[in-house]
């Protein structure tokens, strides 16, 4: 039983203009009956199995089995009709009541450019608390790799460096400096978790900053084992916990991080293609191949750990060298 206070009340959400669910066949059954006996006005829409419109809201069933709701009259429907007719559960206005570890005090950690061979390693660190969350509601803060326009990218690490009481961290691995890291420590794992334990620490220090002060570290699991970053983590980032799981990206906090980290990504590229007057693109492909090789052949080979990652077969196929022999990976 849920009290009458909405969380939406308690914590000054804004309204709900748009949401998505999956239904099984006999929920969108009874969806479609239920819209039918209000009286709501069927549409056409392409690759849906059913389309209804109202004054204020517009719902589609896709063949996919995604149902989407629109417009301003979203969150009342979804309250009053889909959940307790449809879905029978009571979710949306009660998210933090029902998981009270969204609104805590934490860090998130990530990074951006492990997969580009040009351009840097960036890793970001944010700290929210329940003011901040509440802030970005609605703001579109969701993961980096989900966000396909630079321009975009650019404005919401602008929106989350300037949000009251979001306190933020980035360390920037030029290429020269990560090639004689990774020289030294043979895996990129490993540099990951000294980058990640970087940011953390820095953070820490920021404490002062933090209101309430973090109860935990939030990171991706990139590594087999959850100790790689424990270990490399130093005296501050020892004194709160550190959860690492596969897609933290989900989570707010990580999901800031992903912004910021692509943002310092993005802009070191951009000042790397100005020093050297030419287009690196992102990523690895056989666009990225024949920049490679196009550079090497412009500046030679002693030149391409200025601008790339040289552990990257690229370099190799740049340079015209023989490729080892891949290794086959097997679960252990």
């Amino acid at each position: 039983m849920f009290f009458a206070f909405r969380a939406s009340k308690l914590f000054c959400v804004k309204p709900l203009t748009i949401h998505t669910c999956k239904l099984s066949d006999e929920q969108a059954a009874k969806l479609q009956a239920a819209l039918i006996a209000r009286n709501w006005k069927p549409r056409t829409v392409p690759y849906a199995r059913f389309a209804f419109e109202s004054d204020k809201t517009n719902i589609v069933f896709y063949e996919s089995g995604k149902l989407v709701v629109q417009g301003k009259g979203t969150g009342e429907f979804v309250e009053f009709v889909l959940e307790p007719e449809i879905l029978q559960q009571a979710k949306v206005g009660y998210e933090a009541v029902l998981n009270p570890d969204l609104l805590l005090p934490r860090l998130g950690i990530d990074e951006s450019g492990k997969g580009d061979f040009f351009g840097p390693l960036s890793i970001a660190g944010v700290y929210v608390n329940e003011a901040v969350i509440n802030d970005w509601k609605d703001k579109g803060i969701r993961d980096s790799k989900n966000i396909s326009s630079d321009k975009k990218i650019a404005e919401l690490a602008r929106m989350i460096r300037e949000t009251p009481g979001c306190v933020v961290d980035t360390v920037v691995v030029g290429n020269e400096a990560y090639n004689r890291l990774y020289s030294k420590m043979k895996s990129v794992n490993t540099l990951l978790a000294w980058g990640h334990a970087r940011v953390i620490e820095n953070l820490m220090g920021k404490r002062y900053q933090m209101k309430p002060a973090p109860v935990r570290a939030i990171s991706d699991q990139f590594a087999a084992s959850k100790t790689v970053i424990e270990k490399a983590l130093m005296t501050a980032g020892r004194e709160i916990e550190l959860v690492q799981r596969h897609k933290a990206e989900e989570d707010v906090a990580v999901a800031a991080a992903s912004i910021l980290a692509r943002d310092e990504f993005v802009k070191g590229l951009a000042k790397l293609e100005q020093q050297f007057g030419m287009k690196f693109p992102k990523g690895a492909s056989a666009a990225v191949d024949k920049a490679a090789k196009e550079f090497v052949e412009q500046r030679g080979a002693g030149e391409l750990a200025r601008v790339a990652k040289t552990h990257f077969r690229t370099a190799l196929r740049a340079q015209g060298l023989p490729e080892p022999a891949k290794t086959e990976w097997r679960k252990r």
